[in-house]
């Protein structure tokens, strides 16, 4: 036989492949990783919904939806629990970004709890943060939802690191962190009895960092107050607090422009910005790689105080 004819028969079929292989990014995984989850939720879930506030989580949350699901439509709704305090360029981002995707968006505010009476508050300018449970809840029992997506991360937060991915809650939508269901090998158990539901955290393994760096590489939109920006602030208890007509200056306190941006949105009365030129994706992940102060730790004034603690409030069904 023919001796060149020979060294080909014996060819094997790895050998003619490149060298070097490329290999997935970190951010490959992730992503991975959530598109699983996701799936997981439309596939043993009977009634969810994602829950989409305009902020750059579940920006990030709705990105990765269209990758597990297009060119269908999302198997749940969109849900946003409405404080009416919210900053205007993120409302007017989340009506437009749902209107974009032609996906169906419900609003529930705590403006309707408070005429109801189900939400008194103490004073008209308090934080209401604390009270979104109230208004969360009472959309989970009107539409049924056995499973509630949300974008909160780990590393925001000391409480949040204890949650599991499918976070279990009873059928009075309270958490108890000593009493959830293991997760090994990423084997979910998302069944729950009537009346109770689970809270599903896709990007409950990423990081503030993670989240940018994917905001970069997407080439996603976002409300402009996540980039640098001129805003009057005070200074207050360490934090800049905006000035709005819902947070006036106290008497005595001075009032200055700052070049500012926000790291994470919410409620006008308890979120704040922090002192920044950032103005890009990439400035703003150059920025996060060195900070030190945690992304809640440094802009949220009800996180501030031991009576508002976030696992108190995550046990009462907050977020």
């Amino acid at each position: 036989m023919n001796s060149v004819v020979e060294a080909r028969r014996f060819t094997l079929p790895f050998e003619n492949k490149p060298a070097y292989q490329p290999t997935r990014s970190h951010l490959d995984w992730l992503e991975s990783e959530a598109i699983y989850i996701l799936r997981e939720v439309a596939g043993e879930c009977a009634n969810p919904a994602l829950l989409f506030s305009g902020g750059k989580d579940s920006a990030v949350l709705l990105r990765l939806a269209e990758k597990a699901f297009r060119p269908g439509r999302f198997p749940f709704p969109l849900l946003h629990i409405d404080t009416g305090h919210n900053f205007d360029e993120v409302i007017a981002f989340r009506d437009a970004r749902a209107a974009e995707l032609g996906e169906r968006l419900i609003v529930r505010s705590l403006d309707d709890s408070i005429r109801t009476g189900r939400i008194r508050l103490a004073r008209e300018d308090e934080s209401r943060n604390v009270h979104q449970s109230v208004t969360l809840l009472d959309s989970v029992a009107e539409f049924g939802f056995d499973a509630l997506i949300g974008g909160a991360r780990r590393d925001e937060e000391k409480a949040r690191a204890k949650e599991r991915i499918f976070s279990f809650r009873d059928r009075f939508g309270q958490w108890d962190p000593k009493n959830q269901r293991p997760e090994l090998w990423d084997v979910f158990n998302p069944r729950v009895q009537p009346g109770e539901h689970v809270r599903v955290f896709p990007i409950s393994n990423w990081t503030e960092l993670d989240v940018w760096e994917y905001i970069a590489r997407e080439d996603m939109a976002l409300p402009s107050v996540y980039y640098a920006h001129q805003r009057p602030v005070i200074r207050r208890n360490g934090l800049l607090v905006p000035v709005t007509p819902l947070t006036p200056p106290r008497e005595g306190e001075v009032v200055e422009d700052a070049t500012v941006r926000f790291r994470t949105v919410g409620d006008i009365t308890c979120t704040c910005p922090v002192e920044s030129t950032a103005a890009s994706p990439a400035e703003i992940i150059a920025e996060t790689a060195t900070t030190r102060i945690t992304e809640r730790g440094a802009t949220r004034m009800d996180d501030q105080t031991s009576d508002a603690s976030m696992e108190r409030r995550k046990k009462e069904g907050y977020f």
